[in-house]
C-alpha cells in the first residue's frame, strides 16, 4: 500500500494539501475547503506542484518570502489502495486508511479543466450523513 497525507496549510489563506504516494512522489492538491466525509460534499481539489516523499512528515514554517508560506501541520496520514481507475483516466477510486479520513473517495477531474478536480466521499460505512458542511 501506498501513504497518503494531508496537510492543513496556514498560507495566505487557509487550505489543506492532500497528497498521494504515485510513482516515487506525492501528487498533490490544495482543497480550500478541506476534504469532508459527507457524500453530498464535493470538493475543489486543484492539482498544484508534486513534492518529494519526504514531504510527508513536514510540519513546520514555511518562511516568509518562499512560496507557500505559513504554518504546516500534518491533519491526517495513513495508506491508502486504489480501488478502481486512474489518474491519466481522470477518475481515481481510492480507499483511505487514515485517522480522519476512512473509506473510499473518489479524484475526478474536471472536464476541460486541466488542474481542477473534485475529490468525493463515496457513501459507506465511513461516510457522515449528519455534519453539515463546514464552509
Amino acid at each position: 500500500m501506498a501513504i497518503f497525507v494531508v496537510h492543513e496549510h496556514h498560507a495566505t489563506h487557509l487550505h489543506y494539501d492532500f497528497r498521494l504516494e504515485v510513482d516515487g512522489v506525492l501528487k498533490s492538491w490544495a482543497i480550500p475547503k478541506g476534504p469532508s466525509l459527507n457524500p453530498s460534499d464535493k470538493r475543489l481539489a486543484i492539482m498544484v506542484d508534486d513534492h518529494l516523499l519526504e514531504y510527508a512528515s513536514f510540519e513546520g514554517y514555511i518562511p516568509e518570502g518562499q512560496y507557500g508560506a505559513g504554518k504546516v501541520i500534518i491533519w491526517d496520514k495513513g495508506t491508502y489502495e486504489i480501488l478502481n481507475g486512474s489518474l491519466k483516466e481522470g477518475k481515481l477510486e481510492i480507499f483511505l486508511f487514515g485517522k480522519k479520513l476512512r473509506g473510499a473517495f473518489v479524484l475526478l477531474k474536471l472536464k476541460g479543466k486541466d488542474k481542477e478536480w473534485l475529490l468525493i466521499k463515496k457513501k459507506d460505512e465511513f461516510a457522515d450523513l449528519t455534519k453539515k458542511r463546514n464552509h
